[in-house]
């Protein structure tokens, strides 16, 4: 009895084990059919969301493709629209030099393009050292004779193309350098184009309008680069005179480098040694130009009244009071020039970078130049090689454009600017942008 009792535990165990089994797998089979069905599902949805989204994508951007060309086409055509109103009228509003410190703002006819020439909606032109001299002296022997347009550093848009212009149209933003060389005379064919015998200069930015004569256009006439600035790319020409001026001081590697002077060509020689490395020291006056030349890479500023203590305390900055291996002096006046003397090390270079008034006579300790082996030379001017590296500079976004850039003022303004720079004399006021 107790066997057969024994032996129906054991199949009736063995029975709900085959059960247990059997209705186990049916679970897992079950659930494994479940998760195939839902991942099957949940691919599919994916894929069909994926298809949407990137329907959706494709959709967007074509319609902001299509609204961007729209908004382009529409301000391009205002451009043109507005452009074409004002080149419909006669007369434009100009800066007229009459003699010195006198400039009249006065009505003039619009200029129109002849053959090979742009005329170019001033966007920016910007005030300027030699600008200010010009002012001062009413006329410059090489530049301008009154009564004459004024005015030379700009960035603007074209407007009109004359006859043969292929590199330029209506509607491209253009920096227009003051000058361009004849490219045949002695000068010209031995890369002196800056000395050129038939130098072609232009004046007239400070005006609505400004017409490019034809070598300029097709010598020194440059695209701005998208992105920048007309009044950054205004600063094209007096960049291109302070790159020339520190290439043609020649430096080396480990050089020190003295300038004198903080204003704005000062300052910009400055920063153009600091971006390429140099330790440089800056021998300003006023506080102003001393927290410019900080912001623009000075190692060292020396703001002296006394012209020999700054001379000694610049020599004080070098290795056993040697002097400096290149001093620039950007100032234009006799007592820099002999302070930029003092200030170099033997063999060193010296670089009379400012212009002195005329007739203007400077005394050298010739014993010094001799035995110290001194080098001195002088720096004039651009030339549309220097130019277009000046350019390609500014568009880099490594020059500091906007820091030369210390105030904005209408045309009508510009006698009380240009009375303002005369008197400057703790602020820290670098260039003004005129906007017509």
């Amino acid at each position: 009895m107790a066997k057969t009792v024994k032996d129906a535990i054991l199949r009736g165990r063995k029975t709900v084990e085959s059960v247990v089994e059997e209705g186990r797998k049916k679970v897992e089979t079950v659930v494994e059919e479940g998760r195939k069905k839902v991942e099957g599902v949940v691919e599919g949805g994916l894929d069909t969301v994926d298809a949407v989204v990137e329907a959706g994508l494709n959709t967007v951007e074509t319609v902001v493709v299509k609204g961007r060309r729209t908004v382009e086409n529409a301000v391009s055509l205002g451009r043109r629209t507005v452009e074409s109103a004002l080149l419909g009228r006669s007369t434009m509003q100009a800066a007229v030099l009459h003699g010195r410190e006198d400039v009249r703002i006065e009505e003039v006819p619009i200029p129109k393009a002849e053959a090979g020439e742009l005329i170019v909606r001033v966007g920016a032109a910007l005030t300027c050292g030699t600008d200010l001299k010009v002012f001062r002296r009413g006329y410059h022997a090489r530049m301008i004779v009154p009564p004459a347009l004024f005015g030379h550093e700009l960035a603007g848009t074209v407007v009109e193309a004359g006859e043969g212009v292929s590199d330029f149209a209506p509607g491209d933003r253009v920096v227009a350098l003051n000058s361009a060389p004849c490219g045949q005379c002695y000068y010209c064919q031995r890369d002196q184009e800056n000395l050129c015998d038939d130098l072609l200069f232009n004046n007239g930015a400070y005006a609505e309008f400004i017409k490019i004569p034809a070598r300029i256009v097709a010598k020194n006439t440059l695209k701005v680069p998208e992105g920048v600035p007309l009044e950054h790319a205004a600063l094209t020409e007096p960049l291109a005179c302070a790159v020339h001026g520190f290439e043609d001081s020649l430096p080396r590697v480990g050089d020190i480098v003295a300038v004198i002077g903080g204003g704005p060509l000062g300052l910009m020689i400055l920063h153009v040694a600091a971006l390429a490395g140099y330790q440089t020291i800056a021998l300003v006056r006023h506080e102003g130009q001393a927290e410019a030349a900080r912001l623009l890479g000075a190692t060292h500023i020396v703001q002296n009244p006394s012209v020999r203590k700054a001379i000694e305390e610049t020599r004080a900055l070098t290795p056993g009071d040697r002097g400096v291996d290149i001093a620039i002096e950007a100032v234009g006046v006799p007592e820099a020039w002999q302070e930029a003397m003092e200030l170099v090390r033997k063999g060193g270079t010296v670089n009379f970078f400012g212009g002195c008034a005329k007739n203007t006579h400077v005394t050298l300790d010739t014993n010094r130049i001799h035995y110290s082996d001194i080098t001195m030379r002088a720096t004039f001017h651009h030339t549309p090689a220097i130019c277009r590296k000046a350019l390609t500079l500014i568009a880099s976004g490594r020059f500091q454009a906007g820091a030369f850039i210390t105030g904005h003022a209408h045309l009508y303004e510009l006698n009380r600017v240009f009375e303002k720079l005369m008197n400057r004399s703790t602020e820290a006021e670098i260039k003004t942008a005129i906007v017509p």
